[in-house]
């Protein structure tokens, strides 16, 4: 995501619709994003993205530069996005599980490399999902969006040995998880 120009951030502050509109048009997609490796879920990371905004257009007047707006922006988006992804969970214990991401795919549309495609991006949506949402958030941030972890201790306001720690059970979740499933192949 591009730096915002700090002019239009203090624009939008004092009121400008017409700013906030731009601020949200450049970071929209990348909000959602975020959420959404998060979540694991398309409606909860709409969801996720709306109250984001929400909370920064309520917000902005009482942003103060005192660190970059793209990192205040992920740490209001990492923590709905686990605070959403925790009450997910909540909501599916319990339930059976129906997974909205299968979808029928059409021989004729699709090529080979599409369908592979779609397959491991399912693949890794699955794995992120056996982590916790706090776990979850930390691998996103480093292992996809490839923030260092003084940045995303500072964007989750945790200690940096703290990130550490969940990167690494993170890790040892997913190469576990990866030697089952190559088990049962």
């Amino acid at each position: 995501m591009q730096p915002l120009p700090k002019e239009l951030l203090i624009e939008a502050s004092g009121g400008d619709i017409g700013a906030f509109e731009k601020i949200y048009r450049a970071t929209s997609d990348y909000v959602y994003t975020i959420a959404l490796k998060v979540t694991g879920n398309r409606a909860d990371a709409e969801e996720v993205a709306q109250d984001v905004f929400l909370k920064v257009f309520r917000k902005l007047g009482k942003f103060r530069f005192e660190s970059s707006f793209t990192t205040w922006l992920y740490r209001i988006t990492v923590n709905n996005a686990i605070n959403a992804s925790r009450k997910s969970t909540r909501r599916r214990s319990g339930q059976v599980e129906f997974n909205d991401n299968i979808e029928v795919a059409d021989g004729r549309d699709r090529t080979r490399e599409a369908i592979e495609k779609e397959q491991n991006e399912a693949r890794v949506r699955s794995m992120l999902e056996t982590l916790n949402p706090d776990q979850r958030a930390c691998i996103v941030l480093r292992e996809i969006e490839g923030m260092r972890y003084e940045e995303i201790a500072e964007v989750l306001q945790v200690n940096l040995n703290t990130v550490r720690s969940r990167l690494r059970r993170a890790r040892e979740t997913l190469c576990s998880r990866a030697q089952q499933e190559r088990s049962i192949q």
